[in-house]
């Protein structure tokens, strides 16, 4: 197998731009780098979006853990990662202190183009989108002098932006509200209907939380009894479950294990329809 060229240079630069990278908004978006083109620090991943329609590419869990943040939020209207800096010496007017000397291609001395790895969109209570940029790092990546003089670049322009922008760490994100998300994820994504027609597949989620909902078995069992019930495949009943969750039908707190032993009675209807609101305070404040 050829060795991947990882050099960078003008002539790939404007074979980007020409790809429309970084540019888009929503399921029209394309990051500036996808997982095919660099080697990963971490677990990297392709992922469908439930926001976006679209697939994003990650390269590290904690990229991946606060897009499920982010994706679970009802305020969160896009989310495009590995965003691109691309008019970085326009809007900067004065750079002479900062080192983006150090961010050249050794070889062929083409700057790269810097990133920041979300820039999200928030839709207000009133209606009107205001945006938010992340650059997301480990938390011992900040004792790098080379990662602290990139992220005062990205400070810089996002100031010059009127944007705002924060760095978050692995230790920053709430890993227990992440694991929840991905564990109903695909049931957000997903249009399978394990083979039901929609309408039956309508029926039974009704019928689910009918049965749910005050009940004193653990949930385990309502699903394992409700399968039986409805001669259902083993599985089906816990698609179902998820598909629930995610449709915010049943109200969960997120920031405790999702817990199959606790009983139908520990589940509540919600109070108010959505994707939930809770992390956006922690996460944009």
């Amino acid at each position: 197998m050829a060795k991947r060229n990882t050099n960078w240079d003008e002539n790939k630069l404007k074979r980007w731009i020409q790809e429309g990278r970084g540019q888009g908004e929503g399921k029209e978006y394309k990051p500036w780098l996808t997982i095919q083109d660099y080697p990963s620090m971490g677990r990297a991943t392709r992922i469908f979006g439930w926001t976006t329609q679209r697939i994003h590419h990650f390269f590290s869990d904690s990229q991946l853990k606060y897009f499920y943040l982010l994706d679970w939020e009802e305020k969160v209207v896009d989310i495009r990662e590995h965003y691109p800096l691309l008019d970085l010496e326009t809007v900067l007017e004065d750079t002479a202190d900062l080192k983006l000397d150090k961010f050249i291609d050794k070889k062929t001395k083409e700057p790269y183009i810097l990133t920041t790895t979300f820039l999200i969109t928030l839709l207000n209570p009133d209606g009107q989108k205001n945006f938010a940029a992340r650059s997301i790092k480990y938390a011992s990546e900040l004792s790098k002098k080379t990662t602290i003089e990139k992220l005062e670049i990205e400070r810089r322009y996002w100031t010059a932006k009127g944007i705002n922008w924060g760095i978050v760490t692995n230790k920053d994100i709430n890993d227990v509200r992440a694991k929840n998300i991905e564990w109903i994820h695909s049931a957000m994504t997903s249009d399978d209907c394990n083979g039901l027609s929609k309408d039956d597949f309508d029926e039974l989620l009704d019928a689910l939380l009918y049965r749910l909902i005050d009940n004193q078995q653990n949930i385990r069992k309502i699903i394992s009894e409700f399968e039986k019930d409805y001669s259902l495949d083993a599985g089906v009943g816990l698609l179902l479950f998820k598909h629930l969750i995610a449709g915010k039908r049943i109200a969960l707190d997120m920031d405790k294990p999702i817990n199959l032993n606790e009983s139908g009675s520990s589940l509540r209807l919600p109070e108010i329809s959505g994707k939930g609101g809770h992390e956006v305070a922690k996460v944009y404040s």
